[in-house]
């Protein structure tokens, strides 16, 4: 059943409306201010919000504003006694959805609040449509088939299916934004919300408003009020990267947060409720940071209800050459390449690599070699150093004549191997067609 608000000063009007809403099938609820309704609001969702524009205290015009911070998903239908074009407009432009006067003629009312609530319907399903082709188009999807990642699939299936606290552990770039995500969209929330927050990037001193929101005067600059994101988020998922750079003020809250359902907004004197789930990450251990006092051991004992570690890229090599092959066609259709793949001494040195970075550096890597490629074939001497030619030249002696061999023989096989025709490849090297064999015979290639 449709759940409608009905904002109102006028009490008779109220019970009115209310009857007449719950006679045709629909579930009201009854606000006499402005406040009121924004405390019901916070914490329940309504499909509609009908709301008198002349009331004393906050008027309909700042209820709206104020609605479309902590409910956006909610259509707003004003009604007035004192219809005028200019308040129409005014009304429109500040987000209203529909307009009605005073006195109310209940088939319209009808009327309109139906078409608001289909047209609610329709845009839940075309924000439904949008997500999934975005997903389609631009896959978020984590790579990998070996045995650590196929576990790793199935922890994340288990977990979704409950909305408890997750800790995602492990190095930095091995993912965790992209496990967190994976979560959300499994579960049944996947309609909602998903908000990434990185910890480190927001100053300590914002961070408190940020997460939790501000009234308006609360500090200086704070000219109007703000909902903070767990409120924005409704039901969806808060993803907290970084977490052990919390100062401890926000790890109280945050605390608060996750065990009594409520924030208290900064200059805030009543807490309002939150249902958001949270997902946290750190590359941190982070029980050597409650131990150093860095971290609440209360907060860390109801972060870590599920804790998963990520493992490190390079305890799954096998996925390699998979990871390397889905990145290398990303970024060669971003760059209007058409790059087939890589030559197989290549693939060995991306195989042997350390991978500090995890996957963000194989990424960082296969995207420098797409941008240096001039054939259809990455070579080692696209990749950066010290994967490509810096590493892979041979041992040498000091004279120079065969130091200049070596590099002679290593340009030679990755012209070839972004040029196979031997015409075009003498060409690009500047020789004849019968020079170029008699290289590749002095150097024991193949013609």
């Amino acid at each position: 059943m449709p759940r409608i608000l009905i904002v109102d000063d006028e009490p008779i009007l109220r019970s009115t409306l209310e009857e007449f809403l719950k006679h045709e099938q629909f579930e009201a609820e009854q606000a006499a201010s402005g406040e009121e309704a924004l405390e019901k609001a916070s914490k329940q969702d309504f499909d509609v919000a009908i709301c008198d524009v002349q009331m004393p205290g906050m008027d309909g015009l700042e209820l709206l504003n104020r609605l479309r911070q902590i409910s956006p998903e909610t259509f707003v239908l004003i009604i007035t006694a004192y219809a005028t074009v200019e308040s129409a407009v005014e009304a429109f432009q500040a987000g209203a959805h529909d307009y009605l006067m005073k006195p109310v003629i209940f088939d319209d009312l009808l009327h309109k609040l139906k078409h608001l609530v289909e047209y609610r319907e329709v845009c839940r399903e075309n924000e439904s449509l949008r997500r999934q082709l975005h997903r389609g188009a631009e896959p978020s999807r984590i790579i990998g088939s070996g045995q650590a990642m196929r576990l790793l699939f199935d922890t994340i299936r288990k977990v979704a299916t409950s909305r408890t606290n997750v800790l995602l552990l492990g190095e930095s770039g091995t993912g965790k934004e992209l496990v967190a995500r994976a979560i959300h969209d499994a579960s049944s929330d996947r309609e909602l919300r998903f908000l990434a927050v990185n910890c480190a990037a927001i100053p300590h001193d914002l961070m408190e408003s940020q997460l939790f929101g501000h009234r308006r005067g609360a500090f200086t600059g704070a000219d109007r009020e703000q909902p903070g994101l767990f409120a924005s988020v409704g039901e969806g998922t808060v993803f907290l990267d970084e977490i052990s750079e919390l100062a401890t003020g926000t790890q109280a809250k945050l605390l608060r947060a996750s065990e009594q359902k409520e924030v208290l907004p900064v200059g805030a004197t009543e807490p309002i409720s939150v249902k958001a789930r949270i997902i946290a990450a750190s590359n941190r251990e982070l029980a050597k940071e409650v131990d150093a006092g860095r971290f609440r051991e209360d907060l860390f004992y109801r972060l870590n209800v599920v804790s998963i570690l990520l493992p490190p890229l390079r305890e799954r090599r096998e996925d390699i050459p998979e990871l390397v092959e889905f990145f290398l066609a990303k970024h060669s259709h971003e760059m209007g390449k058409r790059i087939s793949g890589v030559d197989n001494s290549t693939m060995r040195l991306l195989m042997a690599a350390s991978w500090r970075g995890n996957v963000r550096e194989l990424e960082n890597a296969i995207q420098r070699a797409v941008i240096m490629c001039e054939g259809t074939v990455i070579t080692a001497y696209d990749l950066p150093p010290p994967l490509g030619t810096g590493s892979t030249l041979p041992q040498v002696s000091d004279d120079l004549r065969s130091a200049l061999g070596s590099y002679e023989r290593i340009h030679l096989e990755r012209v070839l191997a972004q040029c196979p025709d031997k015409r075009e490849a003498a060409r690009r090297l500047g020789m004849g067609l019968s020079s170029l064999y008699r290289k590749l015979e002095e150097h024991g290639l193949k013609g």
